[in-house]
């Protein structure tokens, strides 16, 4: 959530990056938060005027009976009550100035950063970088999801009948393989630094706020409405709502998470040839990398992070490409993000497979997550998240793109966690 500070000190260059997010209705929405602040304000100031009168009057009032000034005690009683009264009504409107500008607040999302390019959707993403192995396939290369049913490894069917589309089953070497992968990619995450956290998949709607996916994601999660609990779209929530209402001494940061889950999406409105198999799904496996941060430091966490997930391809030998994202096409909660994109020679497209994104104060705002610095100064954190890795569409490349006649090949750097070399 954007400060009052920083949209009153700022105020076109909010609009300006909001209108870069294409926002609908920048100008009008900053213009009522400013409206309901300044409201919130004077009423604030009105009431601090009275209360401060009725204190004077009600140290005079026992000395002007002292003095047998009745009339006068009783004239100031009157108007003591009458203040009291109508600081009710006024504590009333500053009540409600206050959660309507919340409110109004929570729907705005964050303003990129000047670096993010300018764009309406994927296709104005800007390439940052290509790398990894070419794959020459067979001309007879099969997609993921015959692969799966010819070597037994995924029943999307019994999926269906168990639960749902998008609910796979993992049979297997094909269940063998996605332990394989959350574990590996735990274990780079732990060289790396990063402590591992086991976080419930059910959060509070507070949580939900804290990070950004409420009210902007609701439609898009899976409600338990009956207690109120909301299933997970990403490990990011409950792992980042743990500092959620903390302030952290500077010695602490960069504080550096890692935690696997299952993540549960609706994936309302999703359809057609680009969610066949693996490629989209309501219910997956996830490892991903959260930071804490100061704000001077945030830029090289960011770049740590990215180079991390770029690790991780190179040594599960997959092409990918980095993709610096455009505004349009950015998370409703990101300043800037950069997303990770793997080849599928089978299917001829790229997959995406991670997004990592500093949110600069964004969330930290709404988490009140802060740190006491050098002169006990209390600011607010950065906060930065990253996919390392989400499996689906990896598991999709690594069977499709290390097809052969004999089998499908496993990756040197996975062949000690899964126990076999080759699918057969």
């Amino acid at each position: 959530m954007l400060t009052i500070k920083q949209i009153t000190e700022n105020t076109e260059a909010v609009i300006r990056g909001l209108e870069k997010k294409h926002f609908k209705n920048a100008k009008e929405t900053i213009d009522q938060v400013i409206a309901l602040n300044d409201k919130r304000r004077t009423t604030q100031n009105q009431l601090d005027k009275n209360l401060a009168e009725v204190n004077s009057l009600s140290r005079t009032i026992g000395q002007l009976m002292k003095e047998g000034k009745k009339e006068e005690a009783e004239s100031a009683r009157t108007r003591v009550a009458e203040l009291k009264e109508g600081n009710k009504e006024l504590d009333a409107v500053m009540t409600q100035a206050a959660t309507e500008m919340q409110n109004v607040l929570y729907t705005i999302p964050n303003v990129p950063y000047d670096s993010v390019p300018e764009g309406v959707g994927a296709e104005d993403n800007v390439v940052e970088k290509m790398g990894g192995m070419e794959t020459e396939l067979p001309k007879d290369a099969l997609p993921h999801w015959e692969l799966a049913k010819k070597y037994d490894l995924i029943d999307f069917d019994l999926g269906v009948k168990i639960t749902g589309a998008g609910f796979p089953v993992y049979k297997g070497k094909g269940a063998q393989l996605q332990r394989a992968l959350i574990n590996f990619f735990l274990d780079e995450a732990r060289k790396s630094g990063y402590t591992e956290i086991m976080p419930p998949t059910v959060v509070n709607a507070a949580s939900g706020y804290g990070t950004g996916q409420l009210p902007d994601k609701e439609g898009q999660m899976y409600h338990c409405e009956v207690d109120d609990l909301y299933l997970i779209p990403t490990a990011e929530v409950p792992v980042t709502n743990i500092y959620r209402d903390v302030i952290l001494e500077e010695k602490q940061l960069p504080i550096m998470n890692c935690a696997y889950t299952q993540c549960f999406r609706r994936e309302a409105g999703s359809y057609g040839k680009d969610v066949r198999g693996l490629n989209r799904l309501h219910e997956f496996s996830k490892v991903e990398l959260v930071r804490i941060d100061k704000p001077e430091h945030s830029k090289q966490s960011h770049q740590e992070m990215l180079d991390h997930v770029e690790g991780l391809l190179q040594k599960l030998e997959l092409p990918y490409r980095i993709l610096r994202l455009c505004g349009g096409d950015m998370s409703f909660t990101a300043a800037l993000c950069f997303d990770f994109e793997v080849y599928s020679e089978a299917q001829k497209r790229w997959l995406e497979v991670s997004s990592v994104s500093n949110f600069d104060t964004y969330q930290a705002n709404r988490l009140k997550c802060r740190y006491r610095n050098a002169d006990k100064k209390t600011e607010l954190c950065h906060t930065l998240n990253g996919s390392a890795l989400a499996l689906p569409r990896i598991v999709a490349a690594l069977l499709e793109n290390n097809q052969t006649p004999e089998g499908i090949r496993i990756p040197k750097a996975l062949v000690p966690y899964c126990g076999f070399d080759m699918i057969d």
